[in-house]
């Protein structure tokens, strides 16, 4: 079980201390208030499955419990007539915590537009349930409540969520983390002919070329990700992965990731190199997995490349080094992802990540962003509004082959895909607040462009047409008292 950490008295008044004098808020120069954002980028969960009752419970005896309290603003969750009047051929139903661990839906690019079926929303079970013989179909349309995902509506009962927020495109992990740092998946190569990639847009999960813990046939990506446009302008910044560190070295010098944790009876090694977007850009890579020179350096370019472990952004943190932009990505069993991870698991990663930025001296000027790289399958009941057309023999939201015939301007991208969970912490973020605002991920990539006087990154990203966060902030009444949570239940400490 992990402690839980005592608040900091000092805390809340970080903003008379801490802007005023300390020298690693000058580091870098930033638009806004924000100094420094963090990016929790989890995994396979659609905005359904966390948030449908939000914010209503069902508060069980023995569970963790939520109360909404006064003035909780509503969002496009799950009614009660659509849950009784369902188009699937399952309705929605909650899952207890005692069903934290699920199978894992399908989630394919093409099985998520079959899913949706040209706005009907009616195929989930036949297009996107589990296919395994020891799973039921019907899973993919159970959702969660505040007894399981509690730290999360905690969180968004006091900051900042949206439910307007959507993948950029259908499709699974890798296209998610993509479009995050660089507004995009067109650009892929590869040396094997793969029905991931169509006509130069990666749809599915295929490993980055530039990694050596990747699988043969690796990925490469060309043109420009985020990264590029902050190394450009001497911005600290940094990808943090659990397992990335490696665990061996071979004969060759080839880095070996071993590192693993137990999901059940089940070893899984903590790090995916299809959810390391920055190893598909040569430009970003670090294929040795090498650590920072120091830990002071881990933000700036050394060996490591700005790509790091988890461990190496709580040791940096811990020393008062924060880069201005962190990616932060859990090892594998506590990344969210049904299968190997679960809820709970997740929360215990969030909450101590939360927990640790908020007790140390840039949280008065950090937001942090807690999202997905994708749905996994969940069923949501939005349909998702169809700004980036595609025909290719991979869509099939409107027909075979079809994803709205709007003269696309690269095939297989096929998007906004489906609605995703997003909330912003920061003593900046709008109190109890539900935004509506229409956002993607390339919204968030938007963001760290304007913030930090990045410029666009060119070349068909669809940053150029993302939709803005600022609905989420306010920038007039900061707050820095901290909202620190239990790992274990994700709940506040008793008064």
């Amino acid at each position: 079980m992990r402690r839980f950490a005592p608040i900091l008295s000092f805390v809340s008044v970080l903003p008379a201390v801490f802007t005023a004098c300390s020298p690693a808020f000058a580091q870098d120069a930033a638009r806004t208030p924000i100094k420094r954002l963090v990016v929790i980028f989890q995994e396979n969960s659609s905005f359904d499955h966390y948030f449908a009752t939000y914010p209503k419970a069902l508060n069980p005896f023995g569970e963790p419990a939520f109360a909404p309290g006064r003035g909780a603003p509503r969002l496009n969750g799950l009614t009660e007539g659509l849950i009784e009047n369902n188009p699937n051929s399952v309705k929605p139903f909650r899952l207890d915590r005692a069903r934290a661990s699920t199978c894992d839906p399908e989630h394919g690019y093409t099985a998520e537009e079959k899913a949706y079926d040209g706005g009907k929303l009616d195929r989930f079970v036949e297009e996107l349930g589990a296919k395994s013989p020891f799973c039921d179909p019907g899973e993919v349309m159970g959702y969660y409540d505040g007894n399981t995902v509690t730290a999360l509506w905690n969180y968004a009962r006091r900051f900042a969520m949206s439910d307007n927020f959507f993948g950029s495109t259908f499709g699974p992990s890798t296209p998610g983390a993509l479009n995050l740092i660089s507004g995009q998946a067109h650009g892929a190569a590869s040396s094997r002919k793969t029905p991931d990639i169509v006509e130069g847009t990666l749809i599915g999960d295929r490993d980055p070329l530039f990694d050596d813990c990747s699988s043969g046939g690796g990925i490469k990506m060309t043109g420009k990700n985020v990264g590029d446009l902050l190394n450009e302008k001497g911005v600290s910044w940094g990808w943090f992965e659990g397992g990335f560190r490696p665990t061996e070295r071979a004969s060759n010098g080839r880095a070996v990731c071993g590192a693993y944790h137990l999901s059940g009876s089940r070893p899984i090694l903590d790090y995916m190199p299809h959810h390391e977007p920055f190893q598909y850009y040569e430009s970003t890579s670090n294929p040795r997995h090498l650590p920072p020179k120091t830990i002071g350096t881990a933000g700036k370019t050394d060996g490591a490349n700005h790509q790091y472990d988890m461990t190496d952004f709580l040791k940096a943190l811990e020393a008062g080094n924060m880069p201005s932009v962190s990616f932060l990505k859990a090892p594998a069993y506590e990344d969210g992802h049904p299968g190997y991870s679960n809820p709970i698991n997740e929360q215990a990663f969030l909450v101590d990540t939360v927990n640790r930025i908020e007790r140390s001296p840039f949280w008065a000027g950090t937001a942090i962003i807690i999202t997905y790289d994708d749905s996994g399958g969940w069923y949501d009941h939005v349909m998702p509004l169809i700004r980036s057309p595609s025909e290719s023999p991979a869509d099939a939201l409107t027909g075979p082959g079809i994803c709205a015939r709007k003269n696309p301007e690269f095939q297989g991208r096929c998007g906004y895909g489906p609605r995703l969970p997003f909330i912003l912490i920061s003593p900046y973020a709008k109190r109890n607040f539900v935004g509506h605002a229409l956002i993607d991920q390339a919204s968030i990539l938007r963001f760290i462009e304007d913030n930090w006087g990045l410029g666009r990154i060119g070349g068909g990203s669809f940053d150029e047409k993302a939709g803005s966060l600022d609905n989420l902030f306010d920038w007039k009444h900061p707050d820095a008292t901290p909202l620190m949570l239990d790992p274990d239940t994700g709940e506040p400490p008793p008064r």
